[in-house]
């Protein structure tokens, strides 16, 4: 019986034939793949800014432009950033006619912790720097818009010390244009809220630095080396945010202990605990489903909006840029000016877990990937010049650098360009 379709050499191949390899191909790739193994880390260091963010920036690019193909699909939007325009990527520019957007003294509720220029800074220039991404322009941030799309709304910034820093920072964009007597700031133990009276509106800041239920919670002592979250835990903070219309989570610097963390089966009043040890990125997993999970329950996609910001990068080792061993912020008033630079106090391994478990979610949730361009800017954390809480020592004040705190940032400063990136995912998404 003839074929039903005879094959000509010229044909594509439907029968398998006999693959031919050249030898000196043969030995070609045994070479890349013993070169591959041999080097592989290596070639990560090479191209270690694309390898690092790969997952979270295809996330990003992808997922996001997926779930918000139209700009009406989230809400608050109220247009679209240009098209293949990545404003998370990009350089600094000196810009002293618009640049800083307030002054310290103007803005009353930063804390004396963020007040650099009052606790003796003597230099400015880590607050003339405006973020530019490649090819495309952000936004202006604009108040008057904010608030009027908060009236009546609240705003809930979630996590550590360096989104209350955010949430100080939004504090200072938006009170300029609330009259005296219209706006005021109040603390009630984890909750901090900033009430503008004439909009109906509030910002809000919530301490819960893993986001889960820990032995870290107290506003106030919370300086604990053996920190313990607790599994499942999410409801004990997340009680407190429901009813919010914008929530601004951030949570890393906190599981970074350099060991593995500690994870509670039951409850802190059990008076035998069911402790495990699980390595920090799956535990990090673990807060980020279950935040996930509450935003799913929690927030009406059709009304509302959450944010997450990646990780805030410290400047401890100054040999991350090539500086002197034993050194770190402190008297850095320069940023580093290498497209690629990626410190040591940023865990590849968490973005990962970040882009990987974003990745998968059907929650519309709005990464501000703030890592890679605040990486730049060692010039600009808070250093020595913040209120001491404790008396300095005369080792410490022999030694500065012992003592600079290389994690937070000066106000005004990196954390407003923070700002400007969520008012332009808010709005223009």
């Amino acid at each position: 019986m003839k074929p039903l379709i005879s094959i000509s050499p010229s044909s594509s191949p439907s029968v398998p034939r006999k693959p031919r390899l050249s030898p000196y191909l043969f030995t070609l790739l045994a070479f890349i793949l013993f070169v591959a193994v041999l080097y592989g880390e290596d070639f990560i260091c090479m191209f270690n800014r694309e390898l690092q963010l790969s997952s979270v920036s295809t996330w990003l690019l992808s997922t996001t432009a997926r779930k918000s193909s139209e700009a009406g699909s989230l809400s608050f939007a109220i247009g679209n950033t240009e098209e293949g325009c990545d404003i998370f990527r990009g350089r600094w520019v000196r810009d002293e006619s618009t640049r800083p957007h307030y002054e310290e003294s103007e803005c009353p509720y930063i804390q004396p912790q963020l007040t650099c220029q009052a606790q003796g800074r003597p230099d400015k220039e880590y607050q003339f720097w405006r973020w530019q991404p490649h090819g495309c322009n952000i936004p202006s941030f604009n108040a008057t818009l904010m608030l009027e799309t908060l009236r009546g709304k609240r705003m809930m910034f979630v996590g550590d010390s360096l989104n209350r820093g955010q949430f100080v920072s939004m504090v200072c964009l938006l009170q300029s244009v609330i009259p005296e007597g219209a706006k005021s700031m109040k603390t009630f133990g984890s909750l901090t809220v900033f009430t503008a009276k004439d909009y109906n509106a509030t910002i809000e800041f919530y301490w819960a630095p893993f986001l889960l239920e820990s032995n870290s919670d107290d506003a106030i002592v919370h300086r604990i080396s053996d920190r313990i979250v607790r599994k499942g835990s999410i409801n004990t903070h997340g009680k407190h945010w429901k009813g919010a219309d914008i929530i601004v989570f951030n949570t890393y610097l906190w599981w970074m202990t350099g060991l593995k963390m500690k994870v509670l089966k039951g409850s802190f009043a059990d008076e035998v605990k069911d402790v495990v040890e699980l390595s920090t990125e799956d535990a990090y997993r673990m807060g980020m489903k279950s935040m996930l999970r509450w935003a799913q329950r929690n927030m009406d996609p059709n009304k509302t909006r959450v944010f997450f910001v990646s990780m805030s990068p410290s400047h401890g080792k100054s040999i991350d840029w090539g500086g002197e061993p034993g050194g770190n912020c402190y008297n850095e008033t320069v940023m580093i000016e290498d497209p690629n630079y990626w410190g040591s106090d940023c865990r590849k391994s968490v973005m990962r877990v970040i882009g990987e478990v974003f990745g998968k979610t059907k929650v519309p949730i709005t990464l501000l990937n703030i890592t890679q361009l605040s990486s730049y800017r060692k010039d600009a954390h808070t250093s020595i010049y913040k209120k001491q809480w404790n008396p300095l020592t005369a080792e410490q004040l022999a030694n500065p650098a012992s003592y600079a705190d290389c994690v937070h940032w000066c106000l005004p400063g990196l954390q407003d360009t923070w700002n400007e990136l969520l008012f332009t995912k808010l709005f223009y998404p």
